[in-house]
């Protein structure tokens, strides 16, 4: 009966010394890049729209409970004109009572050669009224497998003739 224990052991301790290897040669790399998010929240080409109670074509970001959808372009520079490089695909829902905080939601979908395919996934609590606002990356597939890190959000500017807003995000993230 030792000896079968032993064996058994012996085995296990085999089994996931090796298998401690195999995540060992993973290589942890950091990635630091700054995207923009062109915004647009009216018109007939708008990138976020209200899904929940009646809008008059008027969004209004600080009401209790207003969900939105979103699918903006993500640019590699502030231009609108510059180099597409990915979509945030997501949602968010205005979850303080005086409006003063949003819960973000977003699947950052890359579609450069660089990186297509791959998504990093940001969620957290988004302070709207405040000039940089920081969420966590919690995750991401394909290049960005095991991605964690943080994004912060700036908006650079707003148009309100034309509800168009041009966001600067600055990510962080560690992913193997």
């Amino acid at each position: 009966m030792a000896i079968k224990l032993y064996l058994f052991l012996s085995l296990a301790i085999f089994t996931f010394s090796n298998a401690d290897l195999g995540l060992l040669k993973l290589k942890l790399r950091e990635i630091q890049m700054t995207v923009y998010f062109h915004d647009y929240s009216g018109g007939p080409n708008a990138t976020v729209v209200e899904i929940t109670g009646l809008t008059n074509g008027l969004l209004s970001f600080t009401k209790f409970g207003a969900i939105f959808c979103t699918d903006d372009p993500i640019t590699e520079g502030f231009e609108e004109s510059s180099t597409q490089i990915a979509r945030a695909q997501g949602i968010y829902v205005t979850s303080a009572l005086d409006g003063s905080n949003t819960h973000v939601l977003i699947s950052i979908v890359f579609i450069n050669n660089e990186y297509k395919g791959s998504t990093l996934e940001i969620q957290g609590t988004s302070a709207q009224f405040e000039q940089v606002r920081e969420v966590a990356v919690v995750g991401g597939t394909g290049n960005f497998r095991l991605a964690r890190g943080y994004a912060t959000f700036e908006t650079l500017s707003y148009d309100r003739a034309s509800h168009y807003a041009l966001i600067q995000c600055n990510i962080t993230v560690l992913h193997y």
